[in-house]
């Protein structure tokens, strides 16, 4: 059948998060345009963070994000899954719960009718998955496919959570292993076992929400969910939002190992470098091998949550994140910013 051979990625120039504007590109392109205030927008695009946040009353205010990309997967049924797990995840980094979604979507005029509808089903049951509904949505006829969701999510406005909003002193926790971009990479280039096919499908089709059922019980000051930027991009705004410094323990960080082999065979996506020309002027990178500098520059789809929790918090949210997210990592601490570079590896 038709729809059987159908490759997705081979319709798209590139995948996933790795087709997002880099950041340092999406600021210029911001710059200059006026920003009107109101006082119940609690966080606004002017703050480089996960989603706009606005407060309806005293205990109840809307999270809402939008995100969608190019195929990242052949089966249409898991780009789906994926791409919706991508979009919830913003709503999960500020602290809330998504309810309500919209389909976006864009497909070719030849793209077989049972590859939209097999998109369209892993969307849909990855969102009820999360305990949200798919209400409605938009779709246009486009060369490339793309699909996503624009996800309305709730949050006590005392209780949302922030990029910017690091304490020195923060523990760093970090719930997915880095190295996905790299390994969807070579999936596109056929040069992925099995084994990585199968670890990175796993990871970018697993909400963040356990991450955030578990979060929400501590006092954690900042969070944002590793996606497009990388590990050190997205730090990196946290960093400079928060006006703090950062000092990350390579070695504790999980590493995907084979994606630490393709990277040395120079198996790289090309978001890895416009990450690394954003964010590499403020990480102090000492005698980290180059290698896993690449990894940490990775853009990752659907990545796990970076966690800014207070240290007396920090064990138990660890251990509890132990047992609920794909992997649990203590992966630094934050720390006055004293000038110079906001990020030090070591």
């Amino acid at each position: 059948m038709e729809e059987q051979n159908i490759k997705l990625t081979k319709l798209a120039k590139c995948a996933g998060c790795g087709a997002k504007v880099g950041a340092g590109v999406l600021a210029q392109l911001l710059e200059g345009i006026r920003i009107h205030r109101d006082p119940n927008l609690l966080v606004g695009f002017d703050k480089s963070d996960d989603a706009s946040v606005y407060k309806i009353s005293d205990d109840l205010a809307l999270v809402q994000t939008v995100d969608f990309f190019p195929p990242i997967a052949d089966d249409p049924y898991l780009f789906g899954q994926i791409a919706a797990t991508n979009a919830l995840s913003d709503v999960y980094a500020m602290g809330g719960e998504p309810k309500l979604c919209l389909n976006i979507m864009a497909v070719p005029e030849s793209m077989p009718r049972e590859a939209v509808h097999q998109m369209l089903r892993g969307g849909y049951d990855k969102v009820y998955e999360a305990g949200a509904l798919i209400t409605g949505g938009h779709s246009i006829l486009d060369e490339e496919p793309k699909y996503g969701l624009c996800v309305t999510g709730f949050v006590h406005p005392d209780k949302m959570l922030t990029n910017s909003a690091a304490r020195p002193g923060d523990v760093l926790l970090l719930t997915k292993p880095i190295g996905i971009g790299i390994l969807t990479t070579a999936q596109k280039a056929e040069m992925l076992s099995p084994a990585g096919l199968e670890l990175a499908q796993r990871l970018m089709t697993t909400l963040n929400k356990a991450a955030r059922d578990a979060m929400v019980k501590y006092e954690v000051h900042a969070c944002t969910d590793v996606t497009g930027f990388g590990l050190l991009g997205h730090g990196y705004e946290m960093a400079q939002g928060s006006d703090v410094g950062m000092t990350l323990d390579v070695d504790a960080i999980d590493l995907i190992p084979e994606s630490l082999e393709l990277a040395n065979m120079g198996i790289l996506p090309a978001g890895m470098y416009r990450n690394r020309t954003f964010a590499e002027p403020g990480v102090d990178v000492g005698d980290v091998e180059l290698v896993k500098q690449d990894l940490l520059f990775d853009p990752q789809t659907a990545g796990g949550l970076l966690i800014s929790v207070a240290e007396k918090d920090a064990d138990a949210l660890f251990m509890e994140l132990k047992g609920c997210v794909p992997s649990a990592q203590r992966i630094g601490v934050v720390e006055p910013y004293r000038g110079g570079k906001r990020i030090k590896l070591r």
